[in-house]
This record gives C-alpha cells, sequence and structure tokens, in this order.
C-alpha cells in the first residue's frame, strides 16, 4: 500500500512540473532535387483521438533566397499538413487517428542561385500532446475557473494519459506474451513432430537393411 502511495504521489508531482522543451536545429538549403533525401524529421508518438499542437519557429523570413516546408504524417498514411514556405512561428494543430508515431518533416529548398555556401534556417520545434497542448489559460478564463482548480483539471487529465498509456502498454505485452507463447507451442509441436520422422525414418532403415542382408545371405 504504502508502495502505491509513493507511486501515485511522483505521478502527481510529475503531472504538476510542466517540462516542456524545444528542440533547436539548423537545416541547410538544397537545390531542390531529390527532395526526400533532404528532409530532416522529428518522431513521436501519439494514442488515438489524443490532440497534438506543433510549434515551430523558423528565422529568416519569406523571399530571402529559402523556402522551409513543413510535412506532418503518421506511419499509418494519414497526413495532418503540408505548410509551405513557413517563417516566423507556425502552429499546427491536429488530432490524431490512429495509436501510431507520426512525423513531423522539414525540407528547405533553395529558391535563388546566389553563389557562395548553402543558406540555413534555423528552427525551434515544441510538440505539445494531449493536456499540455491544451490552451488552460483560455479553459480556465471560459469556465470561470480558480487558478488551483484550472491546475487540477490539468493534472487530472494528465494523470489519465499515463493510466491510459499504461493500459496500453499492458495489452500490447499481453498480445507480445501471446504470441510468444503460441510461437512456443508450435516450435514445441515441431520439434515433436522432426524426432518422430526421425525415429520412423531409423526403423525403416534398420528394418530394410536386415531385409536386405537376409536376402543376400539366402542368395
Amino acid at each position: 500500500m504504502e508502495t502505491l502511495f509513493r507511486y501515485l504521489s511522483f505521478l502527481l508531482l510529475l503531472a504538476a512540473v510542466p517540462l516542456t522543451f524545444a528542440l533547436k536545429f539548423d537545416i541547410e538549403a538544397h537545390p531542390g532535387h531529390e527532395s526526400a533525401r533532404y528532409e530532416r524529421c522529428i518522431r513521436n508518438f501519439v494514442a488515438k483521438d489524443q490532440l497534438v499542437v506543433v510549434t515551430a519557429i523558423v528565422s529568416g523570413q519569406r523571399g530571402d533566397g529559402q523556402m522551409l516546408n513543413l510535412h506532418i504524417r503518421d506511419a499509418m498514411g494519414n497526413d495532418y499538413g503540408r505548410p509551405k514556405d513557413v517563417a516566423g512561428e507556425s502552429r499546427n494543430a491536429f488530432t490524431s487517428h490512429a495509436d501510431s508515431a507520426f512525423d513531423v518533416c522539414f525540407e528547405n529548398i533553395r529558391t535563388s542561385n546566389s553563389g557562395g555556401q548553402a543558406p540555413t534556417r534555423h528552427v525551434e520545434l515544441d510538440i505539445d500532446i494531449g493536456a499540455d497542448a491544451k490552451d488552460w489559460s483560455a479553459i480556465q478564463a471560459g469556465e470561470k475557473l480558480k487558478p488551483v482548480e484550472a491546475e487540477l483539471r490539468r493534472m487530472e487529465e494528465l494523470v489519465q494519459e499515463i493510466v491510459g498509456e499504461m493500459d496500453y502498454l499492458r495489452g500490447r505485452e499481453q498480445k507480445l506474451r501471446d504470441t510468444n507463447e503460441s510461437t512456443n507451442e508450435r516450435v514445441k509441436w515441431f520439434a515433436f513432430g522432426t524426432m518422430g520422422m526421425l525415429v520412423g525414418l531409423g526403423a525403416w532403415q534398420v528394418v530394410y537393411l536386415r531385409a536386405y542382408f537376409r536376402s543376400k545371405h539366402l542368395i
């Protein structure tokens, strides 16, 4: 009981502390040929029907000889957006269609033929999922909640997401265990069948050789 209490306390503490950070990187412009080769993608996992907000802050400005395109898609083939010529801050929100990994891909195309070193764009990427993706200030104002009530709502949703993720992992573990047990059962019966065939083949060889030598002896 004490262990469970400590675990729940840890989850509540984790939910109370907002762990938000942005991924920062530079992406070099390319001439525009073989676009897929030059894409830079960041992958994350999302459960079905979860809200996702992708925020990208891109340096530079439109018309500076570069065109940075953004593409958001998941492993199931769903397309969530293709913003073109992104500069400054870009926010893209979507609701996931399946339990799947999704990719946020960037491609920087060089639109001018000026010489020198290839130009680059600096990108700051922030991906918020589930309760973290909601605008709690707007929810607090719209529902006239006190700051403590809004924070408790946020913590409650975070805990529900953690419990849901644990249930999902437990279900995957059960499926893998069932697959493993089924495979072991098939391997066992295959081994028994192979041993039976070998024993039968050995017995047939003994009978055949005895009959052969008897026929030779009689001749």
